[in-house]
C-alpha cells in the first residue's frame, strides 16, 4: 500500500506541474526497475564519503572546483546576488546545485544562472532530503523513506531542471550530502554522478567570514569546495571574495565539475 501511495503521489505531482503523462510513466518504470533490483537490499552504511561519491578530481594543474548549494525552504530560498556578481566579475566558474523549492522561489534568477556559460547546474533534489531507502535522518532532516520516494527526490527535480533549461543535470548532491550505499547505487543507476566535497567551505552558511576564507585557502589541486548561495545574510560571499584573489595569486584556477569529472 505504501508503494502504491508513493507512486500515486509522484504521478499527481507531475500532473499538478503540467508535466506529460509519459514523464510520469517513465518515473513509475524507473521506480519499478529500482525496486526489482534493490528492493531486498538492506543498507549498512550512512555518510558523506561512501564509495561512489566523488569528493575530489584528478588534475595535473592547480585546479579547484567551487560548488554552491541553493537548498530552498522558507529559511533557505535567498539569493546571494553579491556572490554571483563577484563570480561573474572575476570570471570564476562554479557548479550550482539547485533544489526545486529554490527554483520555485527564484524562477527568473534561476534561468539567468542557467543561461550563463560560467555556471553549471546540478541537481540538489526535490525536497532537500538525505538519500536513504529506509528513512534515515541527518542533521534532524528525515531522509527519503523508501525507493519510490528516493527516485522521486532525485528524478522530479532532474526533470524540472531539464524542462526549464533543456539540459538534464549531470551531477546530483542530496540534501545534507548524506546517503546510504543503496541510495548511492540507485542515483548512479539513474545516470548521475554524485558530487561530494573535500573542502567544507561554509558549513551551511554558518561560518564567519574568516572561517570561510581560511577553508578556501586550505584547498589543494583537485579539491571540491562546498559553499552556499542561498543565505545572503551569512558571511559566505565575503569569505569567498577575500579568498579568491589570494588563491589566484597562488596560481589556482576554478573549474566546473563537468570540465573535469566524467562517468
Amino acid at each position: 500500500m505504501r508503494k502504491i501511495f508513493a507512486v500515486i503521489s509522484i504521478t499527481l505531482f507531475f500532473m499538478l506541474c503540467s508535466t506529460s503523462f509519459s514523464a510520469a510513466t517513465d518515473l513509475e518504470s524507473m521506480i519499478t526497475e529500482m525496486e526489482v533490483k534493490y528492493g531486498k537490499c538492506v543498507p549498512v552504511q550512512w555518510g558523506e564519503e561512501l564509495d561512489g561519491i566523488v569528493t575530489r578530481f584528478e588534475t595535473d594543474s592547480k585546479e579547484i572546483a567551487l560548488t554552491l548549494d541553493a537548498c530552498g525552504s522558507k529559511r533557505g530560498s535567498g539569493c546571494d546576488e553579491e556572490l554571483i556578481r563577484f563570480l561573474r566579475q572575476e570570471n570564476i566558474s562554479a557548479t550550482l546545485f539547485i533544489n526545486a523549492r529554490w527554483i520555485d522561489a527564484n524562477p527568473d534568477f534561476f534561468l539567468d544562472l542557467a543561461n550563463d556559460p560560467l555556471f553549471e547546474i546540478g541537481n540538489h533534489g526535490l525536497l532537500h532530503k538525505p538519500c536513504s531507502v529506509n528513512g534515515r535522518s541527518a542533521y534532524g532532516i528525515e531522509g527519503t523513506a523508501d525507493i519510490p520516494e528516493l527516485v522521486g527526490e532525485i528524478e522530479l527535480n532532474g526533470v524540472k531542471i531539464e524542462d526549464l533549461t533543456g539540459i538534464k543535470p549531470y551531477f546530483f548532491r542530496s540534501g545534507t550530502g548524506y546517503y546510504d550505499e543503496v541510495a548511492v547505487q540507485i542515483a548512479r543507476d539513474l545516470g548521475y554522478i554524485i558530487a561530494g566535497y573535500s573542502v567544507l567551505g561554509d558549513a551551511g552558511a554558518t561560518f564567519s567570514r574568516e572561517k570561510v576564507k581560511a577553508a578556501l585557502l586550505s584547498s589543494r589541486p583537485g579539491d571540491i569546495i562546498l559553499c552556499h548561495m542561498n543565505h545572503p545574510e551569512g558571511d559566505t560571499a565575503e569569505g569567498i571574495i577575500d579568498a579568491v584573489p589570494l588563491l589566484i595569486e597562488k596560481g589556482f584556477t576554478f573549474v566546473r565539475l563537468g570540465d573535469k569529472v566524467v562517468k
